[in-house]
């Protein structure tokens, strides 16, 4: 059933994939809010028709494939990786691991579409995909437009600079004051940790992580802000590069669980697969979690694309 779905919620995903990009202007943004409420609807109605979205038993998950170690493309399916939809690229990852037990558990096969950061949700509302495991925060903006399943990791929020940058020895935020800074697009790391440091010299977001730490590499800035799982993939590929912990200090980012808490997106009422994919999470302590993340860090590629 959701493959046949896929095409006559075309043009509702790409209304919405729109929409994420932004504009700035209100006439923009009620167009975008219409286009997606509308969206929804549409693929409300169809899965009341078609129940969980997995009656084809084909599980069907979106990601980056560039959010290493969550997750990250690959030329072969070394390591467990699995191919990606109409590509002749492979996945891998903490988020492959987890979505293969997922799978595992309800007899479903798995399907992996790469799209960028900000078309994850919209694709997840208009049905093109059943879920996105992504290394996602559970934010409440986020649940106002899906459900979450999960958390399915729990991710302390860090700092990335370089070994012989002036702020290399920080003992907390208030050490980065005035620090030239970025973060991912789309993130409470940019919107909400970043604004935290007194007299942030706060530039554009990037588009992506590897773009962050490319940024950071390359000396345009000299501090980006992300979480632990990112930032210890990012010293296996850079090993110029120095991780600044303040989470046993006084003088740490303020986060809520919200912001730490990460899971995995399904559609809006979809309780069906959220319960499913629950069933499995249940089964997992913060250890699991934790010992699989090392698992993907492990064989993360070492080297920057």
């Amino acid at each position: 059933m959701k493959k046949k779905l896929i095409g006559s919620l075309l043009v509702g995903a790409m209304a919405l994939s729109l929409a994420a990009c932004g504009g700035s202007s209100k006439n923009t943004a009620e167009s975008g809010a219409a286009e997606s409420a509308a969206a929804g609807e549409t693929a409300a109605a169809a899965s009341d028709a078609s129940g969980s979205g997995v009656e084809d038993g084909v599980l069907t998950i979106a990601m980056e494939c560039a959010y290493s170690p969550y997750n990250w493309s690959q030329p072969d399916d070394s390591n467990g990786a699995v191919p990606i939809a109409d590509s002749d690229e492979y996945a891998n990852g903490y988020d492959i691991m987890m979505a293969k037990k997922i799978c595992e558990a309800n007899d479903w096969k798995l399907e992996v579409q790469k799209l960028d950061w900000d078309s994850l949700i919209p694709a997840v509302q208009a049905g093109t995909v059943d879920a996105t495991i992504a290394g996602q925060s559970m934010t409440k903006d986020r649940e106002e437009q899906v459900d979450f399943a999960g958390p399915y990791l729990y991710a302390s929020i860090v700092g990335l600079t370089l070994q012989d940058s002036k702020y290399a020895d920080a003992k907390g935020v208030s050490d980065l004051a005035g620090v030239s800074c970025t973060s991912q697009s789309g993130t409470i790391w940019y919107t909400n940790c970043l604004p935290q440091i007194k007299d942030a010299n706060i530039q554009e977001p990037a588009e992506s992580a590897p773009a962050m730490l490319i940024a950071l590499e390359s000396k345009s800035i000299d501090f980006v802000c992300t979480d632990m799982p990112t930032a210890l993939g990012a010293v296996n590929t850079y090993p110029d590069m120095k991780i600044l912990d303040f989470s046993d200090t006084d003088d740490n980012f303020q986060v809520s669980d919200e912001d730490v808490n990460i899971g995995i997106a399904v559609r809006k009422g979809n309780t069906e697969l959220k319960d499913k994919i629950n069933s499995v999470l249940s089964g997992m302590t913060k250890d699991d979690f934790d010992e699989m993340m090392n698992e993907a860090i492990k064989i993360a590629p070492t080297s920057a694309e």
